[in-house]
């Protein structure tokens, strides 16, 4: 049996690594070694294209494990390359590799899912203290929901409808103060129908005049809960916005 999958497997992670690589660069930077000698005896030991090709592939392989938090046995590793170039069989049964493959990724799913779990916790914990805090200030208002507002400009425009569509200007933050969204950096306001935003969005947007700016601190089940949203607005965080109601549609 030809090393096929386990070819697959290895080229896969060079790809990921290759793709990657910019992440690693700092760590390049720190080990520089600046005595002659060592430049000139790496120079020697990987004179050929084929050496430095090949140093390339495992530095990329070896960094994508480190990334990944697996350890590389360099043994096991070199004996792969070996029966691969000599041409013979794995030593491995497609069997015990989809065995090996399968633990990994368990474990990674494992080691993500209490990754998550922690973040959740951190948020809703964050989260509370913020909201706990700012309904004691003055002028925030608390609804039987949760929501909490404060008037900063009052208008005399009307209050839109739930079938109604909204102009706005608003800006979007974490109680840690991280900026995830702005209509205000774009140069232009959002449109959107009242009920086709988040459930403290909605319930806000009916308790404003055209004209009006309130500032919004939104619990994470009035906003985007457990599942997050983006790369920015994690599990259960409770949400920020600045927000301005410039016309009904």
């Amino acid at each position: 049996m030809k090393l096929n999958t386990l070819a697959l497997l290895t080229a896969s992670s060079l790809f990921l690594a290759a793709c990657g690589s910019d992440k690693t660069a700092p760590e390049t930077k720190t080990a520089e070694t600046p005595a002659a000698t060592t430049d000139a005896a790496t120079d020697t030991a990987l004179a050929s294209l084929e050496q430095k090709l090949s140093y390339i592939v495992g530095t990329n392989l070896a960094s994508q494990f480190k990334r990944d938090e697996l350890t590389l046995d360099v043994d096991a590793f070199n004996m792969a390359v070996n029966d691969v170039v000599a041409g013979t069989e794995s030593r491995l049964s497609q069997e015990q590799i989809q065995e090996a493959v399968a633990i990994v990724q368990q474990q990674a799913q494992e080691k993500q899912l209490l990754a998550q779990q922690a973040a959740s916790a951190k948020n809703k914990a964050e989260g509370l203290a913020y909201l706990e805090a700012n309904a004691k200030k003055e002028g925030v208002v608390v609804t039987e929901s949760g929501l909490q507002y404060k008037e900063v400009v009052s208008g005399e425009g009307e209050i839109p409808t739930s079938d109604k569509t909204v102009v706005v200007h608003y800006k979007g933050t974490l109680t840690d103060g991280t900026e995830f969204d702005s209509s205000y950096k774009r140069g232009e306001p959002a449109e959107f129908p009242v009920t086709g935003v988040i459930k403290g969005w909605v319930e806000a947007l009916q308790l404003m005049n055209v004209g009006d700016k309130f500032e919004l601190a939104i619990p994470s089940d009035l906003a985007y809960g457990a599942k997050g949203s983006g790369p920015t607005i994690g599990a259960d965080a409770t949400l920020l916005f600045d927000v301005e109601l410039i016309e009904i549609k």
